[in-house]
Protein backbone atom coordinates (compact mmCIF):
# COMPACT_ATOMS: atom_id res chain seq x y z
CA UNK A 1 0.00 0.00 0.00
CA UNK A 2 1.37 2.99 -0.84
CA UNK A 3 1.26 4.79 2.65
CA UNK A 4 3.68 6.89 4.96
CA UNK A 5 4.52 4.55 7.83
CA UNK A 6 1.98 3.02 9.95
CA UNK A 7 0.52 6.21 11.08
CA UNK A 8 0.54 7.25 7.55
CA UNK A 9 2.42 10.50 8.55
CA UNK A 10 6.01 10.40 7.43
CA UNK A 11 5.20 12.01 4.20
CA UNK A 12 7.89 10.61 2.38
CA UNK A 13 7.82 8.44 -0.75
CA UNK A 14 9.43 5.31 0.95
CA UNK A 15 6.08 3.16 1.47
CA UNK A 16 5.91 -0.26 3.00
CA UNK A 17 7.61 -3.42 1.63
CA UNK A 18 4.42 -4.82 0.72
CA UNK A 19 4.15 -2.69 -2.15
CA UNK A 20 6.83 -0.35 -3.37
CA UNK A 21 10.51 0.35 -2.51
CA UNK A 22 11.69 4.56 -2.12
CA UNK A 23 11.88 6.19 -5.08
CA UNK A 24 14.98 7.65 -6.03
CA UNK A 25 15.02 11.70 -5.50
CA UNK A 26 18.18 12.70 -7.84
CA UNK A 27 16.34 14.31 -10.53
CA UNK A 28 17.00 17.98 -11.44
CA UNK A 29 13.30 19.07 -12.73
CA UNK A 30 12.08 22.01 -11.22
CA UNK A 31 8.55 23.27 -10.53
CA UNK A 32 7.36 26.68 -10.91
CA UNK A 33 4.60 26.32 -8.86
CA UNK A 34 2.89 30.02 -10.04
CA UNK A 35 2.52 28.06 -12.99
CA UNK A 36 0.18 26.03 -11.81
CA UNK A 37 -0.71 26.72 -8.42
CA UNK A 38 -4.79 26.80 -7.37
CA UNK A 39 -4.14 28.94 -4.12
CA UNK A 40 -7.67 30.39 -3.33
CA UNK A 41 -8.53 32.08 -0.09
CA UNK A 42 -9.24 29.32 2.69
CA UNK A 43 -11.55 29.57 5.07
CA UNK A 44 -10.73 27.74 8.56
CA UNK A 45 -13.25 25.50 10.34
CA UNK A 46 -13.26 24.17 13.65
CA UNK A 47 -14.83 20.66 13.98
CA UNK A 48 -18.40 21.02 16.18
CA UNK A 49 -18.07 19.89 19.39
CA UNK A 50 -17.69 16.03 19.50
CA UNK A 51 -20.65 13.90 19.86
CA UNK A 52 -20.97 10.64 21.74
CA UNK A 53 -18.63 7.87 20.60
CA UNK A 54 -21.54 5.70 20.91
CA UNK A 55 -23.01 6.74 18.37
CA UNK A 56 -21.70 3.94 15.85
CA UNK A 57 -20.90 0.08 16.39
CA UNK A 58 -17.35 -1.09 15.26
CA UNK A 59 -17.22 -5.04 13.88
CA UNK A 60 -13.31 -6.23 14.47
CA UNK A 61 -12.15 -8.85 12.08
CA UNK A 62 -9.38 -11.07 10.86
CA UNK A 63 -8.51 -12.66 7.57
CA UNK A 64 -8.36 -16.43 7.69
CA UNK A 65 -4.54 -17.55 8.25
CA UNK A 66 -3.62 -13.82 8.76
CA UNK A 67 -0.68 -14.01 11.04
CA UNK A 68 -1.44 -13.67 14.93
CA UNK A 69 1.72 -12.06 16.24
CA UNK A 70 3.98 -8.89 14.95
CA UNK A 71 7.17 -10.10 13.50
CA UNK A 72 10.36 -7.98 12.97
CA UNK A 73 10.45 -8.79 9.07
CA UNK A 74 6.82 -7.21 8.21
CA UNK A 75 5.83 -5.05 11.01
CA UNK A 76 4.31 -2.87 11.52
CA UNK A 77 1.89 -3.99 8.67
CA UNK A 78 1.75 -7.70 10.58
CA UNK A 79 -1.81 -9.43 10.28
CA UNK A 80 -4.81 -7.52 8.57
CA UNK A 81 -5.64 -4.35 6.52
CA UNK A 82 -8.86 -3.30 4.81
CA UNK A 83 -8.29 -0.24 2.51
CA UNK A 84 -11.19 0.02 0.90
CA UNK A 85 -15.46 0.05 0.98
CA UNK A 86 -18.35 -0.10 -1.49
CA UNK A 87 -21.64 1.33 -1.57
CA UNK A 88 -22.96 -2.34 -0.76
CA UNK A 89 -20.44 -2.86 2.30
CA UNK A 90 -18.08 -5.49 0.68
CA UNK A 91 -14.56 -4.54 1.75
CA UNK A 92 -11.32 -5.52 0.24
CA UNK A 93 -7.97 -5.09 1.60
CA UNK A 94 -4.60 -7.97 1.99
CA UNK A 95 -3.27 -9.54 5.25
CA UNK A 96 0.06 -11.10 5.53
CA UNK A 97 -0.04 -14.99 6.42
CA UNK A 98 2.40 -16.99 9.32
CA UNK A 99 4.80 -17.14 6.49
CA UNK A 100 4.84 -13.07 6.12
CA UNK A 101 3.21 -13.21 2.34
CA UNK A 102 0.54 -11.18 1.64
CA UNK A 103 -2.87 -12.13 0.41
CA UNK A 104 -5.71 -10.15 -1.26
CA UNK A 105 -9.38 -10.74 0.28
CA UNK A 106 -12.47 -9.43 -0.27
CA UNK A 107 -15.35 -9.18 2.54
CA UNK A 108 -18.56 -9.84 1.97
CA UNK A 109 -21.67 -7.84 2.99
CA UNK A 110 -22.44 -11.23 5.61
CA UNK A 111 -19.08 -10.87 6.68
CA UNK A 112 -17.69 -14.16 4.71
CA UNK A 113 -13.79 -13.44 3.78
CA UNK A 114 -12.66 -14.99 0.20
CA UNK A 115 -8.89 -14.87 0.10
CA UNK A 116 -7.11 -14.52 -3.26
CA UNK A 117 -3.59 -14.47 -5.13
CA UNK A 118 -3.28 -12.80 -8.40
CA UNK A 119 -2.12 -15.33 -11.03
CA UNK A 120 1.56 -14.59 -11.18
CA UNK A 121 2.30 -13.57 -7.88
CA UNK A 122 5.35 -15.02 -6.12
CA UNK A 123 4.63 -16.67 -2.47
CA UNK A 124 8.26 -16.54 -1.31
CA UNK A 125 8.92 -16.26 2.44
CA UNK A 126 9.33 -12.56 4.00
CA UNK A 127 7.06 -10.33 3.02
CA UNK A 128 8.51 -8.69 -0.51
CA UNK A 129 6.03 -11.35 -2.60
CA UNK A 130 2.51 -11.83 -3.10
CA UNK A 131 -1.14 -9.99 -3.23
CA UNK A 132 -2.46 -6.53 -2.05
CA UNK A 133 -5.76 -5.56 -3.14
CA UNK A 134 -6.43 -1.44 -2.64
CA UNK A 135 -10.23 -0.88 -4.41
CA UNK A 136 -13.45 -2.49 -5.00
CA UNK A 137 -16.09 -1.08 -6.92
CA UNK A 138 -19.79 -1.02 -6.52
CA UNK A 139 -20.33 -4.42 -8.82
CA UNK A 140 -17.50 -5.86 -6.53
CA UNK A 141 -14.13 -5.48 -9.12
CA UNK A 142 -10.96 -5.29 -7.04
CA UNK A 143 -7.98 -3.54 -8.37
CA UNK A 144 -4.76 -4.01 -6.74
CA UNK A 145 -0.68 -5.36 -6.87
CA UNK A 146 1.09 -8.13 -7.20
CA UNK A 147 4.70 -9.06 -6.47
CA UNK A 148 6.22 -12.22 -8.42
CA UNK A 149 8.95 -14.53 -7.90
CA UNK A 150 11.48 -12.03 -9.13
CA UNK A 151 10.26 -9.05 -7.16
CA UNK A 152 8.69 -7.00 -10.22
CA UNK A 153 5.37 -5.06 -9.38
CA UNK A 154 2.20 -5.88 -11.35
CA UNK A 155 -1.60 -4.72 -11.71
CA UNK A 156 -4.51 -6.89 -11.66
CA UNK A 157 -7.99 -6.14 -11.25
CA UNK A 158 -10.52 -9.05 -10.03
CA UNK A 159 -13.73 -9.55 -11.18
CA UNK A 160 -16.82 -10.88 -9.22
CA UNK A 161 -16.85 -14.07 -10.88
CA UNK A 162 -13.08 -14.41 -9.44
CA UNK A 163 -10.90 -14.14 -12.57
CA UNK A 164 -8.25 -12.12 -13.46
CA UNK A 165 -6.55 -9.70 -15.86
CA UNK A 166 -3.26 -9.11 -14.90
CA UNK A 167 -1.12 -5.54 -16.83
CA UNK A 168 1.72 -3.48 -17.05
CA UNK A 169 2.28 -0.08 -17.59
CA UNK A 170 4.35 0.97 -20.71
CA UNK A 171 7.78 1.74 -19.53
CA UNK A 172 7.33 0.00 -16.22
CA UNK A 173 10.50 -1.44 -15.29
CA UNK A 174 11.13 -5.40 -15.11
CA UNK A 175 13.89 -5.13 -12.55
CA UNK A 176 13.44 -6.00 -8.39
CA UNK A 177 11.18 -3.27 -6.74
CA UNK A 178 10.13 -2.24 -10.36
CA UNK A 179 6.76 -2.27 -12.17
CA UNK A 180 3.21 -1.31 -12.13
CA UNK A 181 0.56 -0.59 -9.10
CA UNK A 182 -3.15 -0.05 -9.49
CA UNK A 183 -4.43 1.26 -6.62
CA UNK A 184 -8.17 2.51 -7.20
CA UNK A 185 -10.64 1.59 -9.45
CA UNK A 186 -14.36 3.64 -10.33
CA UNK A 187 -17.36 2.06 -11.40
CA UNK A 188 -17.15 1.56 -14.57
CA UNK A 189 -13.79 -0.23 -14.22
CA UNK A 190 -11.27 2.41 -15.05
CA UNK A 191 -8.38 2.08 -12.85
CA UNK A 192 -5.79 4.51 -11.82
CA UNK A 193 -2.46 3.61 -10.17
CA UNK A 194 1.65 4.31 -10.36
CA UNK A 195 4.04 2.74 -11.81
CA UNK A 196 8.47 2.47 -11.14
CA UNK A 197 10.07 2.90 -14.57
CA UNK A 198 13.79 1.17 -15.44
CA UNK A 199 15.26 4.15 -13.92
CA UNK A 200 13.40 3.94 -10.77
CA UNK A 201 11.17 7.04 -11.58
CA UNK A 202 7.52 6.92 -10.84
CA UNK A 203 4.54 7.94 -12.83
CA UNK A 204 1.08 7.79 -12.58
CA UNK A 205 -1.33 5.88 -15.04
CA UNK A 206 -4.87 5.39 -15.74
CA UNK A 207 -6.11 2.24 -17.53
CA UNK A 208 -9.59 2.28 -19.57
CA UNK A 209 -12.46 -0.81 -19.03
CA UNK A 210 -11.21 -2.35 -21.84
CA UNK A 211 -7.17 -2.44 -21.21
CA UNK A 212 -6.16 0.95 -23.10
CA UNK A 213 -3.31 2.22 -20.48
CA UNK A 214 -2.48 6.12 -20.42
CA UNK A 215 0.50 7.28 -18.60
CA UNK A 216 0.94 10.59 -16.97
CA UNK A 217 3.38 12.54 -14.92
CA UNK A 218 2.45 16.18 -13.07
CA UNK A 219 4.58 19.15 -14.29
CA UNK A 220 7.97 19.28 -12.74
CA UNK A 221 7.27 16.51 -10.85
CA UNK A 222 10.14 13.89 -10.12
CA UNK A 223 7.80 11.40 -8.85
CA UNK A 224 3.91 10.93 -9.65
CA UNK A 225 1.39 8.67 -7.78
CA UNK A 226 -2.40 8.68 -7.58
CA UNK A 227 -3.90 7.54 -3.92
CA UNK A 228 -5.88 5.10 -3.05
CA UNK A 229 -9.26 3.72 -3.59
CA UNK A 230 -11.56 6.20 -4.12
CA UNK A 231 -8.81 8.84 -6.12
CA UNK A 232 -10.47 8.28 -9.67
CA UNK A 233 -14.38 9.50 -9.35
CA UNK A 234 -17.54 8.15 -12.18
CA UNK A 235 -16.34 10.58 -14.51
CA UNK A 236 -12.63 9.08 -14.76
CA UNK A 237 -11.23 12.51 -12.76
CA UNK A 238 -7.98 11.47 -10.68
CA UNK A 239 -6.46 12.76 -7.57
CA UNK A 240 -3.45 12.14 -5.67
CA UNK A 241 0.03 13.76 -5.53
CA UNK A 242 3.62 14.48 -6.97
CA UNK A 243 7.17 15.90 -5.49
CA UNK A 244 9.22 18.57 -6.89
CA UNK A 245 13.01 18.48 -7.05
CA UNK A 246 13.20 20.43 -3.54
CA UNK A 247 11.02 17.62 -1.98
CA UNK A 248 7.97 19.37 -1.43
CA UNK A 249 4.58 17.76 -1.94
CA UNK A 250 1.59 18.99 -3.83
CA UNK A 251 -1.64 17.55 -4.65
CA UNK A 252 -2.86 17.12 -8.26
CA UNK A 253 -6.22 16.66 -10.22
CA UNK A 254 -5.86 15.20 -13.53
CA UNK A 255 -9.27 16.12 -15.23
CA UNK A 256 -11.16 13.81 -17.65
CA UNK A 257 -9.15 15.17 -20.64
CA UNK A 258 -5.59 14.66 -19.00
CA UNK A 259 -5.31 18.43 -17.65
CA UNK A 260 -3.42 18.30 -14.95
CA UNK A 261 -4.11 21.10 -11.86
CA UNK A 262 -2.35 21.83 -8.89
CA UNK A 263 -3.71 21.91 -5.76
CA UNK A 264 -1.31 23.57 -2.81
CA UNK A 265 -3.80 23.75 0.49
CA UNK A 266 -3.51 27.21 1.71
CA UNK A 267 -0.96 26.95 4.89
CA UNK A 268 1.05 23.80 3.44
CA UNK A 269 4.49 24.24 3.83
CA UNK A 270 6.73 25.00 1.29
CA UNK A 271 10.26 22.94 2.59
CA UNK A 272 11.37 19.32 2.00
CA UNK A 273 8.62 16.81 3.74
CA UNK A 274 6.16 19.54 3.56
CA UNK A 275 3.32 20.64 1.68
CA UNK A 276 0.02 18.71 0.21
CA UNK A 277 -1.74 15.15 -0.42
CA UNK A 278 -5.03 14.94 -2.20
CA UNK A 279 -6.63 11.71 -0.55
CA UNK A 280 -10.05 11.20 -2.34
CA UNK A 281 -12.27 12.54 -4.81
CA UNK A 282 -16.16 12.47 -4.81
CA UNK A 283 -18.97 12.12 -7.48
CA UNK A 284 -18.92 15.81 -7.66
CA UNK A 285 -15.60 17.19 -7.97
CA UNK A 286 -15.04 17.63 -4.18
CA UNK A 287 -11.86 16.32 -2.76
CA UNK A 288 -10.57 15.97 0.46
CA UNK A 289 -6.59 15.01 1.85
CA UNK A 290 -4.22 17.14 4.13
CA UNK A 291 -1.33 19.23 4.29
CA UNK A 292 2.01 19.42 6.48
CA UNK A 293 2.81 22.85 7.78
CA UNK A 294 6.05 24.45 8.04
CA UNK A 295 6.15 23.53 11.96
CA UNK A 296 5.46 19.53 10.44
CA UNK A 297 2.08 20.01 11.96
CA UNK A 298 -0.51 18.04 9.76
CA UNK A 299 -4.16 19.98 9.10
CA UNK A 300 -6.84 18.29 6.60
CA UNK A 301 -8.59 20.07 3.84
CA UNK A 302 -11.58 19.81 1.61
CA UNK A 303 -11.53 21.66 -1.65
CA UNK A 304 -15.27 21.84 -3.35
CA UNK A 305 -15.07 21.48 -7.11
CA UNK A 306 -14.71 25.33 -7.86
CA UNK A 307 -11.29 25.15 -5.97
CA UNK A 308 -12.55 26.47 -2.64
CA UNK A 309 -10.40 25.29 0.60
CA UNK A 310 -11.85 24.69 4.10
CA UNK A 311 -9.50 23.57 6.76
CA UNK A 312 -9.89 20.73 9.13
CA UNK A 313 -9.01 19.94 12.49
CA UNK A 314 -10.34 17.65 15.07
CA UNK A 315 -10.25 19.48 18.19
CA UNK A 316 -8.79 16.65 19.91
CA UNK A 317 -6.13 16.11 17.63
CA UNK A 318 -2.08 16.60 18.70
CA UNK A 319 -0.61 19.99 17.59
CA UNK A 320 2.82 18.80 17.26
CA UNK A 321 5.42 17.84 14.31
CA UNK A 322 3.70 14.75 13.12
CA UNK A 323 0.16 15.16 14.63
CA UNK A 324 -2.84 16.55 13.65
CA UNK A 325 -5.77 15.78 11.38
CA UNK A 326 -6.00 13.62 8.27
CA UNK A 327 -8.53 13.54 6.01
CA UNK A 328 -8.57 10.02 4.10
CA UNK A 329 -11.91 9.36 2.18
CA UNK A 330 -14.54 11.80 0.80
CA UNK A 331 -18.04 10.51 -0.04
CA UNK A 332 -21.18 12.20 -0.73
CA UNK A 333 -22.33 11.78 3.03
CA UNK A 334 -19.23 13.33 4.12
CA UNK A 335 -15.17 12.55 5.10
CA UNK A 336 -13.85 9.45 6.98
CA UNK A 337 -10.42 9.94 8.50
CA UNK A 338 -7.68 9.64 11.44
CA UNK A 339 -5.78 12.15 13.58
CA UNK A 340 -2.75 11.70 15.85
CA UNK A 341 -2.87 12.92 19.35
CA UNK A 342 -0.42 14.69 21.54
CA UNK A 343 1.10 10.91 21.98
CA UNK A 344 1.19 9.94 18.68
CA UNK A 345 -1.86 7.21 18.76
CA UNK A 346 -4.42 7.31 16.20
CA UNK A 347 -8.04 7.41 16.51
CA UNK A 348 -10.73 7.52 13.61
CA UNK A 349 -13.31 10.15 12.93
CA UNK A 350 -16.44 10.33 10.86
CA UNK A 351 -18.14 13.97 9.92
CA UNK A 352 -21.29 13.92 7.91
CA UNK A 353 -22.20 16.86 5.77
CA UNK A 354 -24.53 18.12 8.40
CA UNK A 355 -21.05 18.88 10.50
CA UNK A 356 -21.92 16.08 12.67
CA UNK A 357 -18.70 14.39 14.26
CA UNK A 358 -18.25 11.21 15.88
CA UNK A 359 -14.41 9.48 17.14
CA UNK A 360 -14.65 6.60 17.31
CA UNK A 361 -11.65 3.61 18.68
CA UNK A 362 -11.75 -0.05 17.78
CA UNK A 363 -11.84 -1.91 21.73
CA UNK A 364 -8.98 -3.67 20.55
CA UNK A 365 -6.83 -0.97 19.71
CA UNK A 366 -3.76 -0.36 21.61
CA UNK A 367 -2.84 3.30 23.40
CA UNK A 368 0.74 3.64 22.65
CA UNK A 369 2.35 5.85 20.09
CA UNK A 370 1.69 4.70 16.78
CA UNK A 371 -1.05 2.01 17.64
CA UNK A 372 -4.50 2.37 17.43
CA UNK A 373 -7.10 3.26 14.71
CA UNK A 374 -6.80 4.13 11.25
CA UNK A 375 -9.78 4.40 9.04
CA UNK A 376 -8.86 3.78 5.09
CA UNK A 377 -12.20 4.63 3.32
CA UNK A 378 -16.05 5.54 3.78
CA UNK A 379 -18.57 4.64 1.00
CA UNK A 380 -21.68 6.87 0.44
CA UNK A 381 -23.53 5.53 3.12
CA UNK A 382 -20.82 6.64 5.98
CA UNK A 383 -19.61 3.49 7.19
CA UNK A 384 -16.30 3.47 7.28
CA UNK A 385 -13.57 0.50 7.00
CA UNK A 386 -9.94 0.49 8.05
CA UNK A 387 -7.73 -1.34 10.57
CA UNK A 388 -6.28 -1.12 13.94
CA UNK A 389 -3.12 -1.80 15.73
CA UNK A 390 -3.41 -3.45 18.80
CA UNK A 391 -1.13 -3.29 21.57
CA UNK A 392 1.53 -5.90 20.58
CA UNK A 393 1.77 -3.72 16.96
CA UNK A 394 -0.18 -6.26 15.43
CA UNK A 395 -3.12 -4.97 12.47
CA UNK A 396 -6.99 -6.12 12.64
CA UNK A 397 -9.61 -5.21 10.05
CA UNK A 398 -12.56 -3.02 11.11
CA UNK A 399 -16.17 -2.19 9.94
CA UNK A 400 -17.47 1.36 11.58
CA UNK A 401 -20.87 1.99 11.28
CA UNK A 402 -22.35 4.84 12.04
CA UNK A 403 -26.01 4.82 13.91
CA UNK A 404 -27.08 8.01 12.97
CA UNK A 405 -26.36 10.20 10.28
CA UNK A 406 -27.86 14.04 10.24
Amino acid sequence: MVTQSGSSRKLTLSVNRLNIKPVEKDMTDKLNPASLLLTLLAVSITLPALAQPSKGAITEFDAPGAGTVSLPACAPFCGTAAFAINTEGAIAGSYTDTNIVPHGFLRSVDGHITSFDAPGAGLGHGLNQGTVAFSVNDLGVIAGQFEDSSYVFHGFVRYADGSFSTFDAPGAGTRANQGTLALSLNSAGVAAGSYVDGSNLQHGFVRSSNGAITTFDAPGAIATTPCKATCINANGAIVGYYVDANGVLYGFLRQPGGTMVAIDAPGAGAAAGQGTIAESIDLNGGIAGYFVDSKLAIHGFLRTPDGQFSKVDVPAAGHGAEQGTAPLSLSLSGIAGDFLDSKGVMHGFSRSNAGFVVIFDAPGAGAAAGQGTRPSKCNQGGSVTGWFVDSNNLNHGFLWQPSVIP
